[in-house]
């Protein structure tokens, strides 16, 4: 898919992975979503209203995020 951001996130389902990054407010976390297959939705619980970045699963591996880390499979 060329364009991930005309994928529609509306109903996706979002799963937290947290750890060792607190702040004052509470722990941040990102949190992950399907949205398409090998296409993944990437958000950050510290900023619910941004809208949440798009990666393929090549761009997630090249990075070093395992779905399996929010419970998810690729």
């Amino acid at each position: 898919m060329s364009d991930l951001y005309a994928l529609d996130i509306d109903d996706a389902s979002f799963f937290p992975a947290c750890g060792g990054n607190t702040h004052p407010d509470g722990e941040a976390c990102v949190t992950l979503a399907a949205i398409g297959p090998g296409v993944w939705a990437m958000g950050d619980s510290k900023r619910p209203e941004a809208e949440p970045l798009r990666f393929t699963t090549a761009e997630l591996d090249a990075a070093g995020v395992d779905p399996a880390r929010f419970g998810l499979s690729a």
